[in-house]
């Protein structure tokens, strides 16, 4: 998976050494479509991780499974991803480079995140207040307890 997106991969391996990932509330959860993750549940953290990213060129698709950066334009990733609940190839010509893909537990974990919020939280109270808004406003939000990178010969 590094060949696909190197420079996502790299960011991934940062984040993940530096457990940001870890209790991140799964706030954008749109059925037949995305999960989204990504703001740190600490507001201190989140600011130390604004460090905007350069894209990596598409070169495998956004499938079901797969896990992509968030963005909101060219070169603007930080630490929000998304699991590809579906294929969504679409994505590929909007530059959305898939950096890894799920080898295990899409069915038990990636499908039964909770949709009950859809995309209700609001990004900019978490981003100032974390976890302490989303257990107050979603205290039903799936989230990752830990979250560590796992290259791809670790798993074969």
């Amino acid at each position: 998976m590094p060949e696909w997106a190197p420079l996502g991969v790299e960011r991934i391996k940062e984040l993940t050494a530096a457990k940001f990932y870890d209790e991140c509330r799964v706030f954008r959860v749109i059925h037949r479509f995305m999960a989204q993750l990504g703001i740190n549940g600490d507001p201190k953290i989140q600011k130390t991780w604004k460090k905007e990213i350069k894209d990596d060129p598409v070169k495998t698709s956004n499938a079901r499974g797969t896990v992509t950066f968030a963005m909101a334009g060219p070169n603007t990733r930080t630490t929000q991803i998304f699991f590809n609940k579906v294929d969504n190839k679409y994505l590929d010509g909007q530059g959305f480079a898939p950096f890894g893909k799920v080898v295990s537990g899409l069915e038990e974990v990636i499908d039964h995140i909770n949709e009950e919020y859809v995309e209700t939280p609001n990004q900019g109270k978490i981003q100032n207040r974390g976890n302490e808004y989303l257990l107050q406003e979603f205290p039903r939000l799936s989230f990752i307890k830990t979250a560590r990178f796992v290259s791809s010969a670790d798993v074969n």
